[in-house]
């Protein structure tokens, strides 16, 4: 390892110069923030169906009691037997966290297209306890951008607005939704590739130390990422 040693002194000078760089950062995030709230809605006109471990359940069900509706799209297709390993390391950070969103009017589902007693079953296998759908035999995925049928052309030009060409059937995802005053249900918001990065904790983490999240060498950049009862 070489990189630059310095005394205490030097060491303070050069992190409160990052640290105004930093507050400007937060700054602008915050302002980011302020301006998706700002974003205008979309009312959703289908009426979508889910299988849940209760029984066939509508996306206004999935709202429970609250008045807005966090989605994580994860990818596990209808004929697969486990998880994304990379999905699964998003969730992993979102295991728990119900009771606190809930406590701000917010619900918190995964939906995937597998079938659910797959997903029952990964669920167990991984201990996480957040709610899991499947909308098995609903536009859902496609509609909210995804999932891709196999071989067509929607597997390019769909993804992220429009702004990368993927190969595969499922992507990544999150959405947002809300219950309005008069009962219907409005899309707010929906990010997708690098804008679910801030979600996981774990990489956050590892982006304030010194190797950072080390992945320059790897064939890609999660090349190192298992689902957590196989390391």
């Amino acid at each position: 390892m070489t990189h630059q040693i310095v005394s205490h002194e030097e060491w303070l000078e050069a992190r409160k110069q990052h640290l105004a760089k930093e507050k400007e950062f937060t700054r602008l995030r915050e302002e980011l923030s302020r301006e998706r709230r700002e974003l205008p809605w979309e009312r959703v006109e289908k009426s979508y169906v889910f299988d849940a471990p209760e029984g066939r359940v509508t996306l206004a069900d999935l709202f429970g009691k609250h008045g807005q509706l966090i989605v994580q799209h994860f990818m596990f297709g209808p004929d697969w037997n486990e998880g994304c390993p990379s999905c699964s390391f998003w969730s992993d950070n979102f295991n728990g966290i119900d009771g606190h969103l809930a406590a701000r009017d917010t619900a918190f589902v995964l939906i995937s297209r597998g079938p659910l007693d797959r997903l029952e079953a990964y669920k167990k296998r991984l201990g996480w306890t957040f709610r899991w759908v499947s909308s098995a035999g609903s536009d859902f995925n496609f509609d909210f951008g995804v999932s891709f049928v196999k071989g067509s052309d929607a597997n390019g030009p769909n993804y992220n607005y429009g702004s990368m060409k993927v190969g595969g059937e499922e992507m990544p995802g999150i959405s947002a939704f809300r219950r309005g005053d008069d009962g219907a249900i409005y899309h707010t918001y929906s990010t997708y590739g690098r804008g679910v990065d801030m979600l996981n904790g774990t990489y956050q983490l590892l982006d304030i130390t010194s190797k950072g999240r080390d992945e320059s060498e790897l064939p890609y950049p999660m090349a190192w990422v298992k689902r957590h009862d196989r390391y």
